[in-house]
């Protein structure tokens, strides 16, 4: 008896992946750099703090309704599409059959093999089958709003409480090195984190993340020493 061929892909998590990596990511790159930027400017603790405190509150407010607005959109436009799919199948249903078997017949089966696939997968769910193969929509590529709002707003205050910890706890003569040099860690565990679940390269994803928020974070410390005030 031959045992079973299980494989684990990981392309289900891209929704949600994609969703919490982008939102740790801003929410430490964002806070870190308003805190290195107002400290920049030789501006009290306290001022700092809260500063850092209305970065993360309004920055995870932002991603949640930036996240939820863009993939509705996204949803809306595939709603659109499937009802407009369903219309065609209802009334031109002989020209959907030969659509789908003229797709299979681009994917490499010859003419008679992609009818018989196209009428058995018809028969059994027409609207699914041309969701998934004409439209390129499935339940893993489909749009979630609620869950890319809540991974989005969740971990970007998540990653923002970091530099906000740093800054808690460190010396003000010493604020600005240690925010920027554990925030370079954080965004380098982030980086590697997100590409082991969606089974990336780790190396590679790390040193991408932290390049940015190096950047991000020297600009505003620059801006902020230059102009002398908070940012």
């Amino acid at each position: 008896m031959r045992a079973l061929h299980l494989e684990t892909h990981r392309t289900d998590r891209i929704g949600w992946l994609r969703a919490a990596v982008l939102g740790a990511n801003d929410g430490i790159v964002s806070t870190a750099s308003l805190v290195v930027g107002v400290a920049a400017a030789n501006t009290a603790n306290s001022d700092i703090l809260v500063t850092g405190v209305a970065g993360l509150v309004a920055g995870a407010m932002s991603m949640a309704a930036g996240e939820y607005v863009s993939v509705s959109s996204q949803a809306d436009t595939e709603q659109a599409d499937l009802s407009r799919e369903r219309q065609e199948l209802a009334t031109d249903n002989q020209n959907e059959r030969e659509e789908l078997a003229g797709i299979y017949v681009k994917r490499g089966l010859d003419a008679s093999l992609a009818k018989q696939v196209a009428n058995q997968l018809m028969a059994h769910d027409a609207l699914t089958a041309h969701a998934r193969d004409e439209l390129g929509i499935s339940d893993i590529t489909t749009a979630r709003p609620v869950q890319a709002a809540f991974a989005s707003a969740a971990t970007f205050a998540v990653g923002a409480a970091m530099p906000l910890l740093a800054a808690l706890v460190t010396p003000r003569v010493a604020l600005i090195p240690v925010v920027i040099s554990t925030s370079i860690l954080f965004l380098a565990l982030l980086g590697g984190f997100g590409a082991y679940v969606g089974g990336a390269p780790v190396v590679k994803a790390a040193l991408r993340v932290t390049f940015w928020g190096v950047l991000a974070m020297a600009l505003t410390a620059g801006v902020g020493a230059l102009f002398g005030a908070s940012i």
